[in-house]
């Protein structure tokens, strides 16, 4: 798959919710980080760290969403895109958007290196947990 399939194949996965699948768009070794987590939360380096990260623990809220203004931009390097997007949705019949732009490094079909930039700020708040994640960052943020 291009770069463009893969990114398309990604986002189409978490609205549909085949999380089982996911981890398989990722190469056996990659890196995935999230630079606006609050949290800073380590990179997922292994298809099974990307495994645990996709599957569902049950708890939270009804989420539904549709990726939409899809833009993607091609690069120099054919191995790069840059995909601008948005999720909207609602959480627990609660409308939400939430801007997105995921830098990609496609090789043979699979992400080898994406950096995903999400407003993990309205995010919480859109779920409700606005509090609980300021209270995590008071714990963890020096």
């Amino acid at each position: 798959m291009s770069p463009r399939e893969v990114f398309l194949a990604l986002v189409n996965g978490v609205v549909e919710g085949r999380w089982r699948e996911l981890p398989d768009l990722y190469a056996e070794q990659t890196h995935v980080v999230h630079p606006f987590d609050p949290l800073r939360a380590p990179a997922l380096r292994t298809r099974d760290e990307l495994r645990e990260h996709f599957t569902p623990t049950g708890a939270g809220p009804e989420i539904r969403r549709t990726p939409v203004n899809i833009t993607i931009h091609e690069t120099t390097d054919p191995e790069v895109i840059v995909a601008e997007f948005e999720y909207r949705g609602t959480v627990n019949g609660k409308p939400f958007t939430q801007p997105a732009i995921f830098v990609l490094r496609v090789r043979d079909g699979q992400i080898i290196e994406s950096r995903d930039y999400f407003d993990h700020m309205s995010i919480a708040y859109s779920r409700g947990q606005l509090e609980t994640l300021v209270a995590a960052m008071k714990k963890s943020l020096p």
